[in-house]
C-alpha cells in the first residue's frame, strides 16, 4: 500500500503562481507513473500532467505553456509547478502514482487550488 500526501493548494489571484507537491510513502521509482489530476464542480477528473521515474513529461494542452512536472524519486515526491493561473484551473488537485504493469493506481486526498480575483 502507497499513502499519497497533497500539499501546496490555495488561494492565488489570476496571473499568480502555486506550487504543488506530493510526497509517497514509500520509494516508488521506475515502476509507477506519478501524475497530476483535477476535478472541478460539475466535471469529470482530467489529467493534469504525468511524468515517468526517466522524467518523460505528458501535459493536458490546456496547461502545456504555463505548468510544469517534475519528480525526485530520492524524496518519492513529485511537484507541480502552476504559473501563470486562471479562474478555469481552480478544481481539488489529486496526485496519482499508476504501477506501469498492471492496474494498481493510488490516489492522494486531493488539495484545493482556488483562483480567483
Amino acid at each position: 500500500q502507497v499513502q499519497l500526501v497533497e500539499s501546496g493548494g490555495g488561494l492565488v489571484q489570476p496571473g499568480g503562481s502555486l506550487r504543488l507537491s506530493c510526497a509517497a510513502s514509500r520509494s516508488l521509482g521506475a515502476l509507477y507513473v506519478m501524475g497530476w489530476y483535477r476535478q472541478a464542480p460539475g466535471k469529470q477528473r482530467e489529467l493534469v500532467a504525468s511524468i515517468t521515474s526517466g522524467g518523460t513529461a505528458n501535459m493536458a494542452d490546456s496547461v502545456k505553456d504555463r505548468f510544469t512536472i517534475s519528480r525526485d524519486d530520492a524524496k518519492n515526491t513529485v511537484y507541480l509547478q502552476m504559473n501563470t493561473l486562471k479562474l478555469e484551473d481552480t478544481a481539488v488537485y489529486y496526485c496519482n502514482a499508476r504501477r506501469i504493469m498492471g492496474s494498481v493506481n493510488y490516489w492522494g486526498q486531493g488539495t484545493q487550488v482556488t483562483v480567483t480575483s
